[in-house]
């Protein structure tokens, strides 16, 4: 299997590569890296631990050409990819096209997890759309429901399969399969009373979150980063959300937590806060990407009666 990594001046191409088994991996990944290499092209390769460790032992590439990063750390939360993948393509813009490899979905994602990866493959085509890059993402179709393989039909304009790259006849609009993402968000069992806050109380949302984290099974550290997550998009309600909000807070049987906030905003750009903002932007955007390096996993619904965001965090 042989996956090219040349492209046109300017395209952007995003194939999605189906494998069974690890020998049609490192062929086809290492494949697309090796051709990478020959063309002094710099490569990012984010794939699972696993993936990572049995790539960097068959390729035997010097450690300064390739840029290695394990994808459970970088995706846990799925809202982070983009940011990190743009941020690598900038670094060498102006030199030869960069090439990625991104495999944000594996066996064992949640099902939340894997709604918010497979809205990042979606926004990954309009992000990128007219820059001179490659990202690969592989996908295993032995270990991965068949929904998720058929959802990267949908989020990838190119197929890989059995050694033939064919166009997608699926692939849509990443406005639709961000739509499709937005299944119902499941009540917390028993219930959770509200925490009512508005212009003036952002002091009284930070308290009353420090005193309930308190008895959570999260450490110092993570208490203090859900303190500022929830004070982050407390915040964003008072300034977009019509000048008030709720908040919620529970644990999760794993012993993590999840704090939601609800509003009257509405989300316009669905790239906010998957994009690091720039230290000039006049578009806001800072606290939802605040909120993405914090969380585990970040949830949003927009709708024309507001604005849900659930940020999740994991005890370790």
């Amino acid at each position: 299997m042989n996956v090219s990594a040349s492209t046109a001046p300017g395209d952007f191409v995003h194939p999605a590569l189906f494998y069974q088994g690890e020998a049609e991996y490192l062929e086809g990944v290492g494949g697309f890296v090796r051709a990478a290499l020959a063309a002094d092209e710099p490569v990012l390769v984010a794939v699972p631990g696993a993936r990572l460790d049995a790539l960097r032992e068959s390729l035997d590439a010097p450690e300064a050409e390739v840029t290695w990063t394990d994808m459970t750390r970088l995706g846990r939360n799925p809202g982070r990819i983009l940011a990190a993948l743009q941020e690598f393509a900038d670094r060498h813009a102006g030199r030869r096209p960069a090439r990625i490899v991104g495999e944000p979905i594996w066996p064992g994602r949640s099902r939340a997890e894997v709604l918010e990866a497979t809205r990042h493959e979606a926004l990954i085509n309009t992000a990128f759309a007219g820059r001179p890059a490659t990202i690969l993402c592989p996908y295993d179709v032995l270990g991965l429901p068949a929904a998720v393989v058929s959802d990267a039909r949908r989020t990838h304009p190119t197929v890989i399969a059995e050694g033939k790259t064919l166009l997608s006849p699926e692939y849509t609009d990443a406005a639709v399969v961000c739509a499709d993402c937005d299944d119902p968000l499941p009540e917390p069992e028993g219930g959770v009373p509200p925490f009512a806050y508005a212009s003036g109380e952002l002091g009284e949302v930070r308290a009353h979150t420090e005193a309930w984290a308190r008895g959570t099974a999260l450490g110092t550290a993570r208490r203090g980063d859900l303190v500022l997550a929830v004070s982050e998009a407390a915040a964003n309600s008072l300034a977009h959300g019509g000048g008030s909000g709720s908040l919620r807070l529970w644990n999760t049987p794993g012993g993590g937590v999840v704090a939601e906030v609800r509003d009257g905003g509405h989300l316009a750009d669905p790239l906010q806060g998957r994009r690091r903002p720039s230290l000039v932007s006049v578009d806001g955007g800072r606290g939802l990407w605040m909120i993405h390096q914090l969380c585990d996993l970040v949830e949003i619904r927009s709708s024309e009666s507001g604005l849900i965001l659930r940020m999740h965090m994991a005890c370790s």
